[in-house]
Protein backbone atom coordinates (compact mmCIF):
# COMPACT_ATOMS: atom_id res chain seq x y z
CA UNK A 1 0.00 0.00 0.00
CA UNK A 2 1.67 3.29 -1.04
CA UNK A 3 1.88 5.95 1.36
CA UNK A 4 -0.95 8.19 0.12
CA UNK A 5 -3.69 5.55 0.15
CA UNK A 6 -2.56 4.73 4.22
CA UNK A 7 -2.39 8.42 4.65
CA UNK A 8 -6.22 8.74 3.18
CA UNK A 9 -7.80 5.91 5.23
CA UNK A 10 -6.25 7.24 8.29
CA UNK A 11 -7.62 10.39 7.97
CA UNK A 12 -10.95 8.53 6.89
CA UNK A 13 -10.52 7.03 10.13
CA UNK A 14 -9.89 10.26 12.33
CA UNK A 15 -12.73 11.76 10.83
CA UNK A 16 -15.03 8.86 11.53
CA UNK A 17 -13.79 8.96 15.02
CA UNK A 18 -14.26 12.65 15.30
CA UNK A 19 -17.99 12.48 13.87
CA UNK A 20 -18.51 9.57 17.01
CA UNK A 21 -17.52 11.70 20.01
CA UNK A 22 -19.37 14.56 18.64
CA UNK A 23 -22.64 12.68 18.44
CA UNK A 24 -21.27 10.87 22.14
CA UNK A 25 -20.79 14.38 22.92
CA UNK A 26 -24.75 15.29 21.63
CA UNK A 27 -26.17 12.41 23.15
CA UNK A 28 -24.84 13.24 26.64
CA UNK A 29 -25.85 16.75 26.19
CA UNK A 30 -29.35 15.64 25.13
CA UNK A 31 -29.34 13.32 28.14
CA UNK A 32 -27.89 15.88 30.89
CA UNK A 33 -30.82 18.49 29.83
CA UNK A 34 -33.74 15.71 30.07
CA UNK A 35 -32.43 14.89 33.34
CA UNK A 36 -32.07 18.60 34.36
CA UNK A 37 -35.59 19.37 33.10
CA UNK A 38 -37.16 15.83 35.06
CA UNK A 39 -35.02 17.89 37.73
CA UNK A 40 -37.17 21.29 37.31
CA UNK A 41 -40.25 18.65 36.95
CA UNK A 42 -39.86 16.99 39.83
CA UNK A 43 -38.81 20.20 41.89
CA UNK A 44 -41.60 22.10 40.68
CA UNK A 45 -44.02 19.35 41.52
CA UNK A 46 -43.22 19.31 45.14
CA UNK A 47 -43.04 22.94 45.37
CA UNK A 48 -47.02 23.33 43.84
CA UNK A 49 -47.54 20.15 46.35
CA UNK A 50 -45.70 22.18 49.30
CA UNK A 51 -47.83 25.29 48.52
CA UNK A 52 -50.97 23.35 48.00
CA UNK A 53 -50.32 21.44 51.91
CA UNK A 54 -49.65 25.22 52.89
CA UNK A 55 -52.43 26.67 52.09
CA UNK A 56 -54.50 23.16 53.20
CA UNK A 57 -53.04 23.79 56.52
CA UNK A 58 -53.33 27.28 56.75
CA UNK A 59 -57.21 26.47 55.57
CA UNK A 60 -57.76 24.20 58.09
CA UNK A 61 -55.57 26.27 61.21
CA UNK A 62 -58.20 28.91 60.27
CA UNK A 63 -61.38 26.49 59.95
CA UNK A 64 -60.39 25.02 63.00
CA UNK A 65 -62.95 25.47 66.34
CA UNK A 66 -61.82 28.51 68.13
CA UNK A 67 -58.47 28.57 66.03
CA UNK A 68 -57.34 31.15 69.02
CA UNK A 69 -60.75 33.10 68.80
CA UNK A 70 -60.89 34.92 71.96
CA UNK A 71 -64.54 35.81 73.45
CA UNK A 72 -65.28 39.32 72.97
CA UNK A 73 -63.65 41.69 75.05
CA UNK A 74 -61.30 39.62 76.67
CA UNK A 75 -58.09 40.97 78.11
CA UNK A 76 -54.50 40.83 79.75
CA UNK A 77 -51.73 38.35 77.81
CA UNK A 78 -52.92 36.40 74.84
CA UNK A 79 -56.47 37.72 75.91
CA UNK A 80 -57.11 34.55 78.31
CA UNK A 81 -59.13 37.03 80.78
CA UNK A 82 -62.87 37.68 80.75
CA UNK A 83 -63.14 41.22 82.43
CA UNK A 84 -66.42 41.89 84.67
CA UNK A 85 -67.00 44.98 86.35
CA UNK A 86 -65.53 48.74 86.06
CA UNK A 87 -61.97 48.56 84.49
CA UNK A 88 -61.37 51.37 87.08
CA UNK A 89 -61.72 49.09 90.27
CA UNK A 90 -59.51 49.71 93.15
CA UNK A 91 -59.22 45.83 93.32
CA UNK A 92 -59.14 42.86 90.72
CA UNK A 93 -60.31 39.34 92.19
CA UNK A 94 -58.60 37.03 89.94
CA UNK A 95 -60.41 33.72 89.45
CA UNK A 96 -59.62 30.24 87.94
CA UNK A 97 -62.13 27.67 87.38
CA UNK A 98 -63.60 24.81 86.06
CA UNK A 99 -67.02 23.86 85.27
CA UNK A 100 -66.78 20.73 86.07
CA UNK A 101 -64.52 21.37 89.58
CA UNK A 102 -67.27 20.66 92.36
CA UNK A 103 -65.37 22.81 95.13
CA UNK A 104 -65.17 26.06 92.35
CA UNK A 105 -69.13 25.14 92.95
CA UNK A 106 -69.11 25.42 96.31
CA UNK A 107 -67.06 28.42 96.00
CA UNK A 108 -69.80 30.22 93.91
CA UNK A 109 -72.85 29.32 95.80
CA UNK A 110 -70.72 30.47 99.28
CA UNK A 111 -69.48 34.21 97.54
CA UNK A 112 -71.57 34.44 94.78
CA UNK A 113 -73.99 37.16 96.04
CA UNK A 114 -71.29 38.92 97.55
CA UNK A 115 -68.81 39.05 94.23
CA UNK A 116 -71.51 40.25 92.30
CA UNK A 117 -72.45 43.49 94.50
CA UNK A 118 -68.82 43.95 95.16
CA UNK A 119 -68.27 43.91 91.50
CA UNK A 120 -71.98 45.85 90.81
CA UNK A 121 -70.87 48.82 93.78
CA UNK A 122 -67.78 49.33 91.24
CA UNK A 123 -65.22 47.71 94.44
CA UNK A 124 -63.78 45.01 92.38
CA UNK A 125 -63.40 44.00 88.79
CA UNK A 126 -63.30 40.35 87.87
CA UNK A 127 -61.23 38.35 86.11
CA UNK A 128 -62.26 35.13 85.39
CA UNK A 129 -60.09 32.76 83.49
CA UNK A 130 -60.77 28.85 82.72
CA UNK A 131 -59.72 25.68 83.07
CA UNK A 132 -60.04 21.77 82.17
CA UNK A 133 -58.35 20.06 84.72
CA UNK A 134 -61.15 17.77 85.41
CA UNK A 135 -61.39 16.57 81.92
CA UNK A 136 -57.42 15.44 82.21
CA UNK A 137 -58.35 13.81 85.53
CA UNK A 138 -62.11 12.24 85.08
CA UNK A 139 -61.84 11.97 81.11
CA UNK A 140 -64.19 13.55 79.00
CA UNK A 141 -65.06 17.01 77.92
CA UNK A 142 -67.70 18.77 79.85
CA UNK A 143 -64.90 21.08 80.93
CA UNK A 144 -63.91 21.99 78.01
CA UNK A 145 -67.52 22.11 76.24
CA UNK A 146 -68.67 24.20 78.94
CA UNK A 147 -65.64 27.01 78.94
CA UNK A 148 -66.91 26.96 75.00
CA UNK A 149 -70.29 27.73 76.17
CA UNK A 150 -69.37 30.38 78.38
CA UNK A 151 -67.00 31.70 76.11
CA UNK A 152 -70.02 31.83 73.30
CA UNK A 153 -71.76 33.86 75.94
CA UNK A 154 -69.65 36.83 76.58
CA UNK A 155 -69.29 37.15 73.14
CA UNK A 156 -73.26 38.75 73.10
CA UNK A 157 -72.48 40.35 76.99
CA UNK A 158 -73.92 37.21 78.74
CA UNK A 159 -71.25 35.17 80.72
CA UNK A 160 -71.68 36.13 84.22
CA UNK A 161 -75.48 34.93 84.17
CA UNK A 162 -74.45 31.83 81.92
CA UNK A 163 -71.46 31.43 84.24
CA UNK A 164 -73.90 31.42 87.40
CA UNK A 165 -76.39 28.76 85.66
CA UNK A 166 -73.51 26.51 84.98
CA UNK A 167 -72.77 25.81 88.17
CA UNK A 168 -76.24 26.11 89.44
CA UNK A 169 -76.87 23.06 87.54
CA UNK A 170 -73.20 21.72 87.72
CA UNK A 171 -73.59 17.51 87.54
CA UNK A 172 -71.65 15.41 89.43
CA UNK A 173 -67.72 15.41 88.90
CA UNK A 174 -67.96 11.93 87.80
CA UNK A 175 -71.01 13.06 85.32
CA UNK A 176 -69.49 14.03 81.90
CA UNK A 177 -73.22 15.90 81.54
CA UNK A 178 -71.14 19.22 80.20
CA UNK A 179 -69.83 17.32 77.11
CA UNK A 180 -72.96 16.90 75.77
CA UNK A 181 -73.82 20.54 73.60
CA UNK A 182 -77.34 19.96 73.78
CA UNK A 183 -76.92 20.12 77.60
CA UNK A 184 -75.40 23.43 77.25
CA UNK A 185 -77.89 24.64 75.03
CA UNK A 186 -80.63 23.81 76.98
CA UNK A 187 -78.97 25.62 80.03
CA UNK A 188 -79.05 28.54 77.66
CA UNK A 189 -82.55 28.87 78.16
CA UNK A 190 -82.33 30.18 81.72
CA UNK A 191 -80.37 32.94 80.41
CA UNK A 192 -82.55 35.71 78.74
CA UNK A 193 -81.69 36.44 75.41
CA UNK A 194 -79.07 33.84 74.96
CA UNK A 195 -80.60 31.09 73.23
CA UNK A 196 -80.16 32.12 69.43
CA UNK A 197 -78.90 30.26 66.21
CA UNK A 198 -75.90 32.18 66.78
CA UNK A 199 -75.24 30.98 70.12
CA UNK A 200 -75.87 27.46 69.15
CA UNK A 201 -73.07 27.59 66.01
CA UNK A 202 -70.61 28.89 68.51
CA UNK A 203 -71.01 25.94 70.57
CA UNK A 204 -71.86 23.71 68.29
CA UNK A 205 -68.75 24.65 66.42
CA UNK A 206 -66.53 24.62 69.11
CA UNK A 207 -65.60 28.53 68.39
CA UNK A 208 -63.29 29.01 70.86
CA UNK A 209 -62.08 25.86 71.67
CA UNK A 210 -58.08 26.47 71.16
CA UNK A 211 -58.27 29.37 73.34
CA UNK A 212 -60.13 27.70 76.08
CA UNK A 213 -56.65 24.69 75.12
CA UNK A 214 -54.46 27.68 75.63
CA UNK A 215 -56.35 28.86 78.83
CA UNK A 216 -55.77 25.45 80.07
CA UNK A 217 -51.84 25.36 79.05
CA UNK A 218 -51.23 28.87 80.89
CA UNK A 219 -52.74 27.08 84.28
CA UNK A 220 -50.87 23.97 84.08
CA UNK A 221 -47.87 25.82 83.58
CA UNK A 222 -48.82 28.53 86.53
CA UNK A 223 -47.76 26.83 89.57
CA UNK A 224 -51.08 26.87 90.95
CA UNK A 225 -52.01 24.06 93.03
CA UNK A 226 -55.57 23.51 91.61
CA UNK A 227 -59.14 25.23 90.89
CA UNK A 228 -60.66 27.41 92.17
CA UNK A 229 -57.68 29.79 92.52
CA UNK A 230 -58.60 33.18 93.42
CA UNK A 231 -56.54 36.06 93.84
CA UNK A 232 -56.95 39.56 95.62
CA UNK A 233 -54.80 42.18 94.05
CA UNK A 234 -52.60 39.20 93.24
CA UNK A 235 -52.88 37.51 96.75
CA UNK A 236 -53.78 34.28 97.21
CA UNK A 237 -57.16 34.30 99.00
CA UNK A 238 -58.51 30.89 98.37
CA UNK A 239 -59.28 28.47 100.81
CA UNK A 240 -57.75 31.35 103.08
CA UNK A 241 -56.09 34.69 103.56
CA UNK A 242 -53.61 34.94 106.98
CA UNK A 243 -54.89 32.24 108.62
CA UNK A 244 -58.77 32.93 108.02
CA UNK A 245 -60.82 31.14 106.15
CA UNK A 246 -62.63 32.85 102.89
CA UNK A 247 -66.05 33.03 103.56
CA UNK A 248 -68.53 35.90 102.14
CA UNK A 249 -68.14 38.61 105.33
CA UNK A 250 -64.06 37.50 104.66
CA UNK A 251 -64.33 38.32 101.10
CA UNK A 252 -66.01 41.43 101.98
CA UNK A 253 -63.44 42.60 104.91
CA UNK A 254 -60.41 41.77 102.74
CA UNK A 255 -61.75 43.90 99.94
CA UNK A 256 -62.36 46.75 101.84
CA UNK A 257 -59.40 46.89 103.89
CA UNK A 258 -57.48 47.02 100.11
CA UNK A 259 -59.79 50.00 99.18
CA UNK A 260 -59.43 51.81 102.09
CA UNK A 261 -59.33 55.54 101.19
CA UNK A 262 -59.69 54.57 97.06
CA UNK A 263 -62.55 55.18 95.07
CA UNK A 264 -65.00 52.93 93.40
CA UNK A 265 -64.42 52.28 89.74
CA UNK A 266 -67.06 53.61 87.34
CA UNK A 267 -66.00 52.97 83.85
CA UNK A 268 -67.59 49.92 82.21
CA UNK A 269 -67.35 48.91 78.46
CA UNK A 270 -69.52 46.72 76.76
CA UNK A 271 -68.36 43.48 75.01
CA UNK A 272 -66.47 44.31 71.33
CA UNK A 273 -66.57 41.98 68.82
CA UNK A 274 -64.51 38.61 68.97
CA UNK A 275 -61.33 38.96 67.42
CA UNK A 276 -58.24 36.54 67.04
CA UNK A 277 -55.81 35.83 70.06
CA UNK A 278 -52.26 37.09 70.27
Amino acid sequence: MSEKNQGRRQTARERLQQERQRVKARDKRRRTLIVVAAVVGVLGLAAVVGVIAANSGKKKSGSEAGSLLAPAGAQGKDQLAIPVGASDAPSTLTVWEDFRCPICAQFETAVRDTVHELERTGQVKIEYHLATIIDGNMGGTGSLRAANAAACAQDVGKFVPYHDVLYQNQPPETDDAFGDNSRLIELAGKVDGLDTPEFRRCVEDGKHDSWVEKSNTVFRHSGFRGTPTVLLNGESIFPDKGGERISAPNLKKWVEEANKGKKPGTERSTPSPASPAS
